[in-house]
């Protein structure tokens, strides 16, 4: 059949089978044979598009020991977690308001550039030349979180609709990229710490790494989106946005394909006066019919134009507005309770997460206890994450667990407080680390799920739709979360290290000293003090309660 210039409508017949960018329509529209992902290539090129978005953040976070011996008065890991949420949040709005105007390739290269400009400028000004002042230094860390956390955002939010268009286990692999993400930053921070004593050259190394990773994720993403397998489902998606107009105006109404009647379109016209002579067509015969029904055509011929939401080629017009917020309720209608679930998922671990788990004290480990504290949650939260595509889990079940998961927040809270204002055995670093763990494992397995299932709840030339209103959704939790931690560390009053350790040394000395007067048998101070303060420390704490304000005296 003779087809028109491609810059204007093509007819074509229903039910030819035409070659189209290298997938035939019945390829297409009936997915009879995919394209195999080999090796899991593409699914370990997805794994690094998570690891490339997320690592610049865990780059500053993983930097606490420098910034918290150049800032030792200030809360920055609660500020630039903040300031990185918060701005990630505004983003996440605007990316998912504008999503149809700029390509997902354009988004996602502009994230990787951003990232590394942003990391290579304070690797080289604030940590190496250190040409800011201290104030300066301060806000300059701030905006460059900022910076990052636009572009992330960006390709975050872009990466999740795009794996929202592809099987459901390529959303997983972005979001074990994340957790990946997370455990190497910890790994590579700890390896540059112990090899390297000197504080500012080791911040200097895990920064350049950090670079090079993301580097290598940008040189990959480009790779991945011209391979075959990549393209059929993004023709599938394409070919569901693809919309039948006919002239003039009817309403028209296309039977779904899996229907066996596919390929008749019924145009729905007004019902016919009771008295006049309706004429059925079923092409190419006449068939007159005395009854009320509405007349059906049998198209041969339709006009097909391409389009994603909208009849008119005004992207930016008033109309393409509407349709698109008419779209996003649709989406919303059906996986309302994934969106509630990930936001008090998020919610939940960004109460904990990196704030309060970066305050907790341990004398044993000093500035180690931190970065520890943070490898354990990420290492926990790659475990959970792998859990997830181990079962299926309804929305109903998932909410209930996001909402008992809430329990873990005064439970880890307790630990950042002065141990002497609590109980005792609160104090121990065992139970801070068994904390952080469930809180990453539960992070790991309820953070993914709704991810991973949300999209296929939808019909496909929605689901890049639904995966930028997850992470819309996932960007709320963590917003609310981090200003949740700012309200908890100002409850909580945690303990300064430094401080506490020489009160407890100070007073668990005087503690033995005093019972050891009391008791005739022990000739050697040293030696009771040493033997008998692990075995004492409950019930003196206990017993001292009532005699002292530890919170004051901080």
């Amino acid at each position: 059949m003779e087809e028109e210039n491609s810059d204007g409508p093509v007819y074509e017949k229903l039910g030819k089978n035409r070659r189209d960018d290298a997938f035939t329509r019945a390829e297409v529209l009936n997915e009879l044979s995919p394209p195999v992902d080999k090796y899991n290539l593409i699914y370990l090129s997805f794994m690094s598009g998570g690891i490339g978005f997320l690592l610049p953040y865990n780059s500053f976070i993983m930097s606490v020991d420098f910034f918290k011996t150049k800032f030792p008065d200030s809360p920055v890991v609660f500020d630039m977690s903040s300031v990185y949420i918060i701005t990630a949040l505004i983003t996440v709005f605007g990316n998912n308001l504008l999503v149809e105007m700029f390509s997902v390739h354009s988004r996602i290269l502009f994230g990787y550039l951003i990232s590394m400009l942003t990391l290579g400028l304070v690797m080289s000004c604030e940590v190496y030349y250190e040409i800011f002042e201290t104030s300066g230094s301060y806000a300059a860390n701030l905006i460059a979180v900022a910076v990052v956390a636009v572009g992330c955002t960006v390709q975050q939010s872009s990466f999740y609709g795009y794996a929202s268009m592809l099987p459901p286990q390529y959303t997983h692999a972005v979001m074990v990229g994340e957790s990946v993400a997370g455990v190497g930053t910890s790994l590579v921070r700890i390896t540059t710490r112990f090899f390297i004593k000197d504080l500012r050259q080791s911040t200097i190394d895990f920064l350049m790494v950090s670079i090079t990773i993301v580097g290598l994720c940008a040189v990959i993403y480009p790779r991945i989106r011209k391979t075959d397998f990549v393209q059929f489902y993004l023709g599938l998606c394409e070919r569901e946005k693809t919309k039948i107009t006919l002239e003039p105006r009817e309403d028209a109404g296309l039977i779904e394909i899996q229907d066996s009647r596919y390929g008749i379109l019924k145009i729905q016209t007004s019902p016919p006066p009771a008295t006049s002579n309706v004429m059925s067509f079923a092409n190419p015969v006449y068939e007159p019919t005395d009854s009320g029904i509405r007349p059906t055509y049998k198209v041969e011929d339709v006009l097909i134009t391409g389009g994603i939401t909208v009849t008119n080629n005004d992207r930016f017009g008033w109309s393409s507005f509407k349709e698109g917020m008419r779209a996003r309720w649709t989406v919303t209608q059906k996986i309302y309770p994934y969106m509630i679930s990930i936001f008090l998922v998020y919610f939940t671990t960004l109460c904990l997460y990196p704030g309060i788990t970066s305050e907790v004290v341990s004398c044993h480990m000093g500035q180690w206890m931190p970065m520890l504290m943070m490898i354990d949650f990420n290492c926990a939260d790659v475990i959970g994450k792998l859990m997830a595509s181990t079962r299926y889990w309804t929305g109903s079940r998932l909410l209930k667990c996001s909402i008992v998961r809430l329990m873990i927040i005064p439970a880890m809270a307790l630990c950042a407080m002065p141990p002497i204002t609590n109980f005792g055995f609160l104090s121990s670093d065992l139970l801070a680390f068994g904390y952080s763990i469930l809180l990453g494992l539960t992070n790991g397995v309820l953070g993914s799920v709704p991810m991973i299932q949300a999209p296929t709840k939808v019909p496909r030339c929605y689901r890049e739709l639904a995966g930028n209103m997850m992470t819309l959704y996932y960007m709320c939790g963590l917003a609310t979360g981090s200003l949740g931690a700012y309200a908890l560390e100002k409850i909580l009053r945690p303990a300064k290290m430094q401080r506490y350790c020489e009160y407890r040394a100070d007073r668990y000395t005087r503690i033995d000293m005093s019972r050891a007067f009391t008791n005739p048998n022990v000739t050697d101070l040293t030696t009771f003090s040493t033997e008998s303060s692990s075995s004492i420390l409950v019930s003196t704490i206990l017993s001292s309660l009532s005699t002292m304000n530890f919170t004051e005296s901080l």
